[in-house]
């Protein structure tokens, strides 16, 4: 698809997914503004959805003239029709962003949250129903088979998570070591990372975790990995993400909120169907 012509816009005009490819396709190429427009678009797809040129402009920190600059770069008249692509997100059923949830959940309890723990508890719980819902509803089974296809003849299994990431990685490496499977749980204790990773070649496999504030050795380590050739997974919450560009397939969980915020019910849950899909797959 090429992007940047009316025919791309067309090509986009009616759906989400081929446009959110797009927009990560072109955002390095993109004018510094342009990036920022690219960047909110893909986090906040309900705000533009419903949003008018002039919001969206103010929530990103760009005139609107820049809004419009950047529908037309993908091929669009202009920004009311690229957010009819957003629009039909919602009617296709979507479930509204997480982010806008939390933050509704935030100002009803805000005034309690300080005193009342069950009020903290209660609202993790519904954090991570809403996060289950969302993983039910993004994930495909076309994405997980590709995704056991990918782990199921490689000869060790490389799990990178690290900071915040890390209890999903240690997780994942607990179930699949009960499974049989051989797995280096890239941990850096001792500050050896580059050590336990040197072994790693193309008859490998590569699971990496990671969410905003991205861990800064994964970061760095994801691409050198992709680099010798280790066919990845990514795990993470955007395509913009530092870890989807090389990934082989990318899961996005989108909006994940900051690390104190994070329940990690999602990622966990999906890491252990990987895990069992793919002892199903070996049967």
């Amino acid at each position: 698809m090429t992007i940047g012509t009316r025919t791309a816009g067309q090509a986009v005009a009616g759906d989400y997914e081929a446009l959110r490819a797009a927009i990560a396709q072109r955002h390095a190429a993109l004018p510094g503004r342009l990036q920022q427009v690219a960047e909110f678009v893909l986090d906040h797809p309900t705000d533009v959805a419903l949003a008018t040129v002039a919001e969206v402009a103010e929530r990103t920190g760009v005139q609107p003239s820049a809004i419009v600059r950047f529908a037309r770069a993908l091929g669009f008249n202009g920004f009311t029709e690229m957010q009819q692509v957003f629009r039909s997100r919602l009617v296709a059923g979507v479930a509204p962003s997480y982010k806008a949830r939390l933050a509704r959940m935030k100002r009803d309890e805000k005034s309690i949250l300080g005193r009342r723990p069950l009020a903290v508890l209660g609202r993790f719980v519904a954090d991570g129903h809403s996060a289950l819902d969302s993983l039910a509803q993004s994930v495909t089974e076309r994405d997980l088979d590709a995704a056991v296809a990918l782990l199921a003849p490689a000869r060790d299994i490389y799990l990178l998570g690290l900071g915040g990431s890390y209890p999903v990685a240690a997780h994942l490496a607990y179930v699949l070591r009960k499974l049989g499977r051989r797995v280096v749980l890239l941990d850096g204790i001792g500050g050896g990372i580059g050590e336990q990773s040197h072994a790693a070649t193309a008859e490998d496999a590569l699971v990496a975790i990671s969410f905003r504030s991205y861990y800064p050795d994964t970061v760095r380590l994801f691409p050198e990995l992709v680099a010798r050739g280790v066919p990845a997974i990514a795990i993470t919450d955007s395509l913009l993400s530092p870890i989807a560009t090389g990934a082989r397939l990318v899961f996005e969980l989108q909006d994940m909120p900051e690390a104190a915020m994070r329940t990690l019910a999602a990622p966990l849950c999906l890491v252990q169907a990987l895990a069992i899909g793919l002892d199903l797959a070996a049967d």
